[in-house]
């Protein structure tokens, strides 16, 4: 053998090594869980102020975390990700929380990033003839089923003692609410915010709000338990990005309202209205494990749910207690 053919040998067993180290790498890598990225799905909206917060100021990257974060405009879209595999962690409202945590059975809940009792509300047009509740008798009322404003409406109508078969429900997407209500395709729309914000500027005007009725109306996230066991680390980290956001949240409203008016693409003075129907805290207390029992309740018995849910065995409020940034 010639040393021409000994020195294409040689560096043809040299490439082997380095790609076996290069793939040997990436295998520890992925099972350190720090090459994939962890999968966020969330609602781009006025309530989701907390997780695009911490997209914007760079949180997670601080905390060294790599997120992929998936933007839907209902939660019932967060809720299929999970379902699918696509996502790690959803956020969507407590109606839409407590039957994924049902049905699919091997998710849980592990935080709370916002809510707000007046964030729901029923919009109906300027120059229409609805003026209270008990006149949508006959009319079209467009809901995203399956959601939060789901389960307020519902409540809201049993609570005003009006038959739910009196009215139409149509289920639309938010996106398209405002344009439908001043086509004159639906009578009214019942969304949360920055929804009915929109169709007030376009021409509608606000009936009632979800206000009143013993919720509080959480925005949740659940997270695959696979997930809270292979990448606790990860999560407890993804919290802590959370806590900084929350903290810059609250203590800068002006600049967070502009930071959500440029991604959501709102006006600013819409943003500033709708965050004050909001409270941005990141918790999983007993005030919202309470308001989720009554929804829960009310679900079960307009057949919703096949059962009322022991809400403790879907807890998983460790990551949560672990991120805290001043333990004392």
């Amino acid at each position: 053998m010639n040393n021409f053919h000994k020195l294409k040998i040689g560096l043809f067993c040299f490439g082997l090594l380095c790609l076996i180290g290069l793939w040997v790498s990436c295998v520890k890598t992925d099972e350190a869980g720090s090459r994939r990225p962890l999968q966020v799905a969330f609602q781009n909206r006025i309530g989701s102020a907390i997780p695009i917060v911490a997209v914007e100021k760079g949180y997670f990257q601080n905390e060294g975390i790599k997120v992929r974060t998936l933007r839907f405009n209902s939660g019932p879209a967060c809720a299929e990700a999970l379902y699918s595999g696509s996502a790690d962690v959803g956020a969507m409202g407590d109606s839409t929380a407590i039957m994924a945590l049902v049905r699919h059975g091997k998710l849980k809940l592990i935080a709370s990033h916002g809510s707000g009792e007046h964030r729901h509300r029923l919009i109906v047009r300027q120059d229409g003839t609805i003026l209270t509740l008990k006149d949508l008798g006959g009319k079209r009322v467009a809901i995203k089923k399956g959601t939060s404003t789901h389960g307020g409406f519902l409540a809201l109508m049993r609570s005003a003692g009006i038959p739910l078969k009196a009215v139409t429900v149509v289920d639309l997407n938010p996106g398209t609410m405002p344009e439908a209500l001043m086509a004159g395709s639906v009578d009214a729309v019942a969304a949360s915010e920055p929804t009915p914000s929109l169709a007030e500027a376009r021409g509608g005007r606000g009936l009632i709000t979800f206000g009143g009725l013993g919720n509080s109306y959480p925005i949740l996230m659940l997270a695959n338990a696979s997930v809270i066991e292979e990448r606790k680390e990860d999560l407890v980290r993804f919290f802590r990005a959370l806590r900084h956001a929350e903290d810059f949240v609250n203590a800068h409203p002006n600049e967070t309202a502009k930071i959500l008016s440029r991604v959501t693409g709102l006006s600013l003075p819409l943003t500033q209205k709708a965050m004050k129907c909001h409270e941005y805290r990141l918790c999983l207390d007993e005030a919202t494990l309470s308001s989720l029992q009554s929804t829960a309740k009310f679900l079960m018995k307009h057949h919703e749910l096949p059962s009322m849910p022991d809400f403790a065995e879907f807890l998983a409020p460790q990551l949560l207690k672990d991120s805290r940034i001043n333990p004392h």
